[in-house]
């Protein structure tokens, strides 16, 4: 209860704080609208579903995307921490990929694959694929040894070892890599977005993008509203269950 009272009054504090300035700074309220006109815009496109559909479209996109990401990504990243071969081919190709920034992917997507849900899904596969390899694959090499040790002892080979010894001994890393993957498939898909106009589907990347273009900054303002909103309940439904299962069945859990 007492934590959940201190965030409200963070939060409304900074609310509060935001409309004054933005209000009696000085600032034009076109340029730096208050959040009583962020509000109201949510809430008309919410009323007449502008909001609505394009969220849908956007958080489609990213969920299929995310999923071929991790479909291509975990198989690689054990492959990768098992044999050699792959740790020097798809390991180094993974670390560097991961390095480029996620934009750049963009250009190559709309030469390949033309204003087309493809090209969408094409740079949110590239935003996630990399990390989840590494991370996959750092979590097998992570691995007491001696757990696959005491496997063997007790009968356990080929493909159960994998899926009963080595997935269940990495999943702390993999949940990791699958977040962080969560966040570049975010980053990817709203440069993708912003970029790329696709009329069978306005997600909220064109909606930013056109409240830029119509100089209506609540627009935009309301936009990275939601897309925060997103995020954070992406983390808390999605990752925090997994990471406090994972924190107590290994006993890691912070001490209080």
């Amino acid at each position: 209860m007492k934590r959940a009272l201190t965030c409200i009054v963070f939060f409304a504090s900074l609310i509060a704080i935001w409309e004054l300035v933005a209000r009696y700074g000085g600032y034009s309220q076109v340029m730096f609208p208050p959040p009583s006109n962020v509000a109201k815009y949510i809430w008309q496109s919410a009323g007449d579903g502008t909001l609505g559909s394009a969220t849908l479209v956007t958080v489609k996109r990213l969920l299929i995307g995310y999923a071929i990401g991790l479909l291509l990504g975990i198989p690689l990243g054990l492959f990768t921490a098992k044999f050699k071969i792959f740790q020097d081919t798809v390991g180094v190709l993974a670390l560097g990929m991961q390095a480029l920034p996620s934009v750049c992917w963009v250009p190559l997507a709309l030469v390949w694959f033309g204003q087309t849900e493809a090209a969408m899904l094409f740079v949110v596969i590239m935003g996630t694929l990399w990390s989840v390899i590494i991370a996959t694959s750092d979590g097998v090499r992570s691995m007491p040894p001696i757990y696959l040790r005491a496997a063997k002892t007790m009968g356990s080979t080929g493909l159960h070892s994998w899926i009963r010894v080595i997935l269940p001994a990495s999943l702390p890393y993999l949940v990791g890599g699958m977040k962080q993957g969560w966040a570049f498939a975010w980053r990817s898909l709203m440069a993708a977005e912003i970029f790329v106009t696709i009329l069978t589907g306005f997600g909220l990347g064109q909606l930013l993008n056109y409240g830029r273009d119509l100089l209506a900054m609540d627009q935009v303002m309301a936009v990275m509203v939601v897309l925060i909103v997103i995020g954070l309940l992406a983390d808390k439904l999605l990752f925090a269950p997994w990471e406090r299962f994972l924190h107590r069945r290994w006993g890691t859990g912070t001490l209080k």
